[in-house]
């Protein structure tokens, strides 16, 4: 059983090294929700909510998490008898959407269940993996050849690139004049549209990884049709929020690859469902990453420890992104890859100084 003594919401703001740029939005300050889940004994699970300042990756954003986990999903859980993380996800069913608030709280729990176990996160899991194959996300703000060169001497496993429409050959030209044959793909971000079908397909002569995204969320049609028409995989990201999406991906024949992202499906319970579905369906998974602190990152890489993600993560170095993460153990890319944690739970130490000064507002919840 696990009894929740008391949850604490911190709304934590952090600047970033480099301002980071995409076609959608550019963040130069992280402002992210932390969770953490007491228990009666006094120990702490810690999860992330994900969501961005501004509503430009998903509806969501940290106002509106911070109001769903203060009125709704914490009180939800007044009275509820937990016996493992798993029941949280049947718990929302209720609640329509806001799957980033759920993740955040969903991810902590695990924590806690973990750490009540005292295992790791990744054999509570059921995770294979003693290390994940690490790959690195250049922003349109970064100095592509410049980072890409240094990028490339940690050996990272792969290089995904944010491109502007019409400038996707120049941008990988320049980064392929530095980093000889590391796998590279593209981000879409959903800025393709139907008519852009016959321009994508001239880019397959460029010998991608993949193309991540290139039409909207809810199209299932165009990416399958473009997958058609493609030699190059085609990877879905922000079509896919739960289960049942991946589902339908793989059935429709939409993506030759998922990206899962605990925050945008909602917690483990539905990443875990999508791991075990595209295992059956032979479809290869990766992990995705949303600028997460180092509590997020340790979420990240204990999923991709999982047998079915089998391609190169955005699991990059707590370095890529902050001057000073807030764990204690700062994840670091070694020949390409990042170990995955072995103590307990997510198995990092919180740094709860510097997480006490990054923290600009907080309420906590009692049971």
């Amino acid at each position: 059983m696990i009894k929740l003594d008391q949850v604490k919401v911190r709304h934590v703001s952090m600047k970033l090294k480099k301002p980071f740029q995409s076609v959608n939005g550019l963040v130069v300050v992280r402002d992210t929700l932390i969770i953490e889940a007491h228990d009666q004994d006094g120990q702490i699970g810690y999860g992330e909510c994900v969501a961005f300042s501004d509503p430009f990756y998903s509806p969501e954003t940290t106002t509106t998490a911070w109001d769903q986990l203060k009125n709704f999903l914490l009180p939800m859980l007044n009275k509820k008898r937990i016996k493992h993380p798993s029941e949280l996800h049947t718990i929302y069913s209720s609640i329509q959407g806001h799957q980033m608030a759920k993740a955040g709280i969903e991810t902590a729990v695990w924590d806690l269940y973990a750490k009540q176990q005292g295992k790791s996160l990744k054999e509570v899991i059921g995770g294979v993996r003693d290390e994940v194959e690490s790959g690195v996300v250049l922003s349109l703000m970064d100095d592509i050849e410049e980072q890409a060169e240094e990028y490339n001497k940690k050996g990272y496993k792969r290089f995904k690139l944010k491109v502007q429409k019409g400038q996707e050959k120049e941008t990988i030209e320049r980064v392929r004049s530095v980093i000889d044959e590391t796998p590279l793909m593209f981000d879409g971000n959903g800025m393709y549209e139907p008519d852009d079908i016959l321009h994508l397909t001239k880019l397959d002569d460029l010998n991608l990884l993949m193309i991540e995204q290139p039409f909207r969320t809810d199209d299932f049609y165009y990416h399958h049709q473009l997958k058609k028409q493609m030699n190059t995989a085609i990877s879905l990201d922000e079509t896919i929020k739960s289960e049942h999406d991946a589902f339908q991906a793989i059935e429709l024949e939409a993506c030759d690859n998922i990206n899962v992202k605990l925050g945008r499906v909602g917690g483990y319970q539905q990443a875990i469902q999508i791991h075990n579905f595209a295992k059956v369906a032979n479809m290869p998974l990766w992990c995705g990453g949303m600028l997460e602190t180092g509590i997020g990152r340790a979420h990240n890489v204990a999923l991709a420890s999982l047998e079915q993600f089998t391609l190169p993560g955005d699991l990059s170095e707590s370095s890529r992104y902050w001057e000073e993460d807030i764990i204690k153990e700062p994840f670091t890319v070694k020949k390409g890859k990042v170990k995955v944690p072995t103590k307990p739970g997510i198995g990092v130490t919180v740094n709860e100084k510097l997480l006490n000064k990054r923290t600009i507002r907080d309420f906590t919840h009692n049971f």
